[in-house]
């Protein structure tokens, strides 16, 4: 991978992981526009690189909160144990028959998006307003819903954020939370992954790595900021026409 392409593939995971629109899938699709192998193990290495970037950004952005509020950690923990209990006990049959389908990828794009504006019209007034209103159970229930994320095209803050509002949570209280069980949830994901592929890092790689590093991190600050502030006005419907958009264009682009 190149240093364009390297910056290229870090703003979309920047820009686009704790969105509600499958940054993965974009990675995916980003990647064969740049006629890249995206299937190929030191791509996955990249990916994983990001995701931490990404990940550190939100480190950043609620530290004062995760070092000042100790009840949150239980919380954290409580969504994470679920996602990461069925992602050991699965990951391997879905790897073996989902990860790397770029149909199934372009095919669950679309219908969360359809998933986003179903549950949009049918919202209610949310009873969990704050994340002090989060009980240990509510978190164990989104950690099931987050589960769902190992389905590639599904998106891990789309299956999180609207699962959190089916069961009362108010829109930013969501994604906050949202936000905040990635923290263990992806950075488990990219250790083990780093342990079983590390041999796939070559020298010539590092500069490429660390500039897809900090330009996630520093697109992931400003999407959060800008996502957290537009959700405070407005609903999800917008990304979800753009899911739908998307995914359709996706499987275009793979029968063509």
């Amino acid at each position: 991978m190149n240093i364009h392409q390297a910056i290229i593939l870090g703003i979309v995971e920047g820009l686009l992981e704790f969105l509600p629109v499958s940054a993965a899938g974009h990675l995916t699709l980003v990647g064969h526009l740049l006629k890249m192998d995206t299937e190929n193990p030191a791509f996955k290495i990249y990916e994983i690189f990001m995701q931490m970037g990404a990940v550190v950004a939100v480190i950043m952005l609620y530290s004062k909160r995760l070092v000042v509020d100790r009840e949150i950690w239980l919380k954290i923990i409580a969504g994470f144990v679920p996602t990461g209990a069925i992602g050991f006990l699965f990951y391997k049959p879905i790897k073996h028959y989902l990860l790397g389908n770029p149909l199934i990828t372009a095919i669950m794009i679309a219908l969360g998006g359809f998933i986003i504006l179903i549950v949009e019209s049918l919202s209610k007034k949310p009873k969990i307003i704050s994340l002090k209103d989060v009980s240990v159970k509510d978190a164990i229930v989104v950690g099931f819903i987050q589960s769902l994320a190992l389905i590639p095209g599904v998106s891990r803050s789309g299956a999180t954020i609207i699962g959190a509002m089916l069961i009362g949570f108010e829109r930013k209280t969501a994604a906050d939370f949202s936000f905040l069980i990635a923290i263990p949830t992806i950075l488990s994901a990219c250790f083990y992954s780093l342990l079983k592929d590390h041999s796939q890092i070559h020298h010539q790689d590092i500069l490429s790595m660390g500039i897809s590093f900090m330009t996630a991190l520093v697109f992931a600050i400003i999407s959060v900021k800008t996502f957290l502030r537009f959700i405070s006005l407005h609903n999800l419907k917008i990304f979800g026409y753009y899911r739908i958009v998307t995914g359709i264009f996706y499987l275009i682009y793979l029968v063509r």
